[in-house]
């Protein structure tokens, strides 16, 4: 997988300031503890800290090759999944291999094919190439946004980095947060090229960047477009089953441990099955690794986002297809302990406020970790196939918002904004962001001539998901899974198969008059019929009184700081009546705003952001 950072700077000797680029490239180390390097030109810097799955003796980074005009140089970070096929292309043309890693397959094809290369690599992967060649630095980031990139844009160059903290690394770089910052913060409307730090750009999905003396450009190489559909309902379902199974066979290529992340629901149970089935043919059993928390299935109640808990189905998936299976079962003291909050909020950078999500994904992936480097997860299913009980429900079809807002309790209008201190929140003016920025999102949908109305509705619902909500849960994937070493990969946003499930009518998608029919249509034959009958439900979330009390007691010891800076952004009436009440009494929504005060407070004391308001 990999962590990667640069500087380019035209007016400067970049060898005298080799600390500088250090201390970048330090920052990525729980990406990549397997190694390190560097490599450093008069105006360019590169580098790598290294996470080896492939190739683990051949593929250290920097990595260069000499040409008559000069060196080209690459840090990488991520898999690209046909390596194999383009590396044969490559050979056929004349290029010589030292190693038998991908990385040197995207470097040589760079080579050879220029910018144009990124038309024909598939996977998830963001790297950076220096052509000293033409004094020119490429960034490329995949189609989906599976992995990350930052750029942040200086007067004679760029630096650059997969995680805000290798660019605030920077001497020169101050954590400056102004209001235009903090609105898309508490809004969470995932904006393209948002990334909170003035300055700094979250590198949009499908876009590749150029920096030379002339300056920075940008152009997209990949979108969501909208194509006529013409397979029938049975040729869809075989289409979509082929892909699926073709996906997950690539992408269990490693040279080290790997294992798939099981929640008992159609998305991951579908990819375990497809899984279990690849690796039996080689003779290999899976791993599999659930998260629970204790005393959650004896205790369990159905709730507004939950009907069933998922132990029952973990484990009927787990002898279905005969893996090993390992549960990590949480209490409300180690989701909740502080230490876990600094791990989880420093992974991110930014303040999201997913609290016990983001603490229990932690702690699960630092438990795989412990005998997996590899992990397949089911991310992203919902997004792709329609999975969520909005996409389901007219009002929702038809609502003039994110849809997401009203249905998830902790993404709702109040649970954004309730506690935000009053002259903030209006300066901020959260609703009409949310507003500005849903409409901005509708104009972005193409549609096909002659779809009937409700057509167009449906592709707008699945174009926001797939370019606004999926981005915000595979960026708390790649970040709390890189902080722990672990890469996981997300079969679900191959480009082929979203680009064929996006253009399939919504006719198609739910042909039996329930949600992601047709991935439960081409993934029934690695199922248990437990789970091909399971209604839909989200990750999991602690429902023990304990936890909320423990989110409580943590407020109210801010509350006796008299000079907490938290409260810079935060309403302090609201936290003082908030931890005053029963913990049984307090709603998800309520709970997400707890979350968010410690996330903020967090983030205040390991990033000391300047924060500029008004």
């Amino acid at each position: 997988m990999c962590g990667i950072a640069g500087w380019v700077s035209f007016a400067s000797d970049l060898t005298r300031r080799r600390d500088a680029l250090d201390a970048m490239t330090e920052t990525m180390a729980c990406r990549g503890p397997d190694g390190s390097g560097v490599y450093l030109r008069p105006h360019a810097g590169l580098g790598h800290r290294r996470l080896a799955v492939i190739d683990l003796e051949g593929g250290a980074q920097p990595m260069r090759v000499s040409t008559p005009s000069g060196e080209v140089a690459i840090v990488y970070s991520g898999e690209t999944y046909n390596f194999q096929e383009i590396r044969k292309s490559l050979v056929a043309g004349g290029h010589t291999f030292r190693t038998d890693s991908d990385t040197e397959v995207v470097l040589r094809a760079y080579l050879e094919w220029g910018e144009s290369l990124v038309d024909r690599l598939e996977g998830m992967y963001a790297f950076a190439i220096w052509d000293e060649r033409e004094q020119k630095l490429v960034l490329v980031r995949d189609r989906m946004g599976i992995k990350p990139l930052y750029y942040y844009p200086t007067p004679d160059g760029v630096l650059f980095g997969s995680e805000p903290k290798a660019i605030l690394a920077h001497p020169e770089v101050r954590p400056v947060v102004d209001t235009d910052g903090l609105r898309e913060l508490f809004a969470q409307t995932k904006t393209p090229g948002w990334a909170l730090y003035r300055g700094m750009h979250d590198m949009v999905p499908g876009t590749l960047v150029t920096v030379d003396r002339r300056g920075l450009r940008q152009r997209t190489y990949w979108s969501l477009r909208a194509v006529e559909h013409t397979d029938g309902l049975d040729d869809t379902v075989s289409r979509t089953r082929d892909l699926l199974t073709g996906v997950v066979g690539r992408q269990l290529i490693s040279d080290v441990p790997q294992c798939a992340l099981l929640s008992g629901g159609l998305d991951s149970s579908a990819i375990t099955g497809l899984a279990a089935g690849h690796l039996a043919s080689r003779g290999e059993p899976l791993r599999t690794f659930s998260v629970d928390f204790a005393g959650q299935e004896e205790n369990f109640v159905p709730d507004e986002m939950r009907e069933t808990p998922d132990s029952p189905f973990v484990r009927d998936v787990a002898a279905h297809v005969r893996s090993v299976h390992h549960d990590v079962v949480l209490d409300p003291a180690e989701i909740s302990d502080p230490a876990v909050r600094r791990a989880t909020v420093g992974a991110r950078d930014i303040p999201n406020g997913f609290g016990d999500l983001d603490s229990s994904l932690y702690l699960l992936f630092r438990a795989v970790r412990e005998r997996s480097t590899v992990a397949l997860s089911g991310e992203s299913a919902d997004e792709v196939f329609g999975g969520y009980p909005w996409f389901h429900i007219e009002a929702a079809q038809r609502a003039e918002t994110f849809p997401w807002m009203m249905f998830i309790p902790p993404m709702s209008l109040a649970a954004r904004t309730d506690h935000i201190e009053p002259g903030l929140r209006k300066t901020l003016d959260v609703e009409a962001y949310t507003a500005d920025e849903y409409a901005t999102a509708r104009a972005a949908v193409e549609h096909l001539d002659g779809e009937s109305e409700h057509d167009r509705r449906m592709r707008s619902l699945c174009h926001l998901h797939l370019t606004r909500f999926v981005r915000t849960l595979l960026d708390r994937k790649d970040r709390l899974s890189m902080a722990v070493g672990l890469e996981v990969r997300v079969p679900f946003c191959d480009h082929r198969l979203v680009e064929y499930v996006y253009n399939t009518p919504w006719a198609l998608k739910t042909f039996d008059g329930r949600e992601k029919s047709l991935l439960r249509g081409a993934a029934a034959h690695v199922l248990p019929q437990s789970v091909v009958e399971r209604v839909k439900s989200p990750y999991p979330s602690p429902q023990n009184l304990g936890y909320a009390a423990h989110l409580q007691g943590q407020v109210q010891e801010l509350l006796a700081e008299p000079d907490a800076p938290v409260f810079a952004l935060v309403d302090r009436d609201w936290a003082r009546e908030t931890v005053a009440r029963e913990p049984a009494s307090v709603s998800m929504a309520v709970r997400a705003g707890l979350e968010r005060v410690l996330d903020l407070h967090t983030w205040m004391e390991l990033r000391a952001p300047e924060l500029r308001l008004g």
